[in-house]
């Protein structure tokens, strides 16, 4: 049998390195978007802060715990 054993941790589940990863990854992909879409300029202009923030958000949410 094998159970899937829950470790204890002060860490809610949504705050987990798994899904934040995949949020921060979401918002760099949707800032690459932005950047590559030829209809708007206040897209394209906001484009380098959605990657910055995708960026700077993985990097500290490499450093939750599993």
């Amino acid at each position: 049998m094998s159970e899937r054993i829950e470790r204890n941790s002060r860490f809610p589940r949504l705050l987990r390195r798994q899904p934040c990863e995949v949020v921060a990854m979401a918002l760099i992909g949707l800032g690459v978007v932005m950047l590559m879409q030829p209809f708007s300029l206040a897209l394209f202009s906001h484009s380098f802060v959605t990657i910055l923030a995708g960026t700077l958000a993985f990097v500290i949410v490499s450093h939750f715990p599993d």
